[in-house]
């Protein structure tokens, strides 16, 4: 069994990583950190230098925390929603745990929705978790 969470380096990303680091704790299982980005293009070598910098700095709280921990950065193509279910279903995951942040409907209609599909097609429970403030 595993916690999954899907992080990316904003304030809901982080309120997002906290939350699943404590259900981690309390279900006394192994946190999963998955970074997912589409590539492409848009995806140049310094961005995935900074993404790399970022999760190494996730990866050394984790284990300063001593929590039982697997930090992926994946840049196959996929949609994240697409990557957090899959890893979900390989690694047997009991809970999914998502950041939130409000979007306009426009916004919505153009780029979709990966926390609307992760909450529809998840293997398992999900827990959608707001920034403070």
């Amino acid at each position: 069994m595993a916690v999954v969470v899907g992080y990316v380096p904003t304030k809901e990303g982080r309120a997002a990583l906290h939350r699943a680091a404590e259900e981690a704790q309390i279900r006394r299982t192994r946190l999963i950190v998955i970074n997912s980005n589409r590539g492409g293009r848009d995806f140049d070598a310094e961005e995935a230098r900074r993404f790399e910098r970022e999760l190494q700095e996730v990866q050394a709280e984790l284990d300063q925390q001593g929590i039982d921990h697997e930090v992926r950065q994946l840049v196959r193509g996929n949609e994240p929603s697409e990557d957090l279910i899959a890893v979900a279903e390989e690694a047997g995951a009991e809970l999914i745990v998502i950041g939130l942040r409000r979007r306009t409907p426009v916004g919505k209609l153009i780029l979709g929705s990966n926390a609307q599909r992760i909450l529809l097609d998840s293997p398992c429970a999900v827990l959608a978790v707001k920034a403070a403030g």
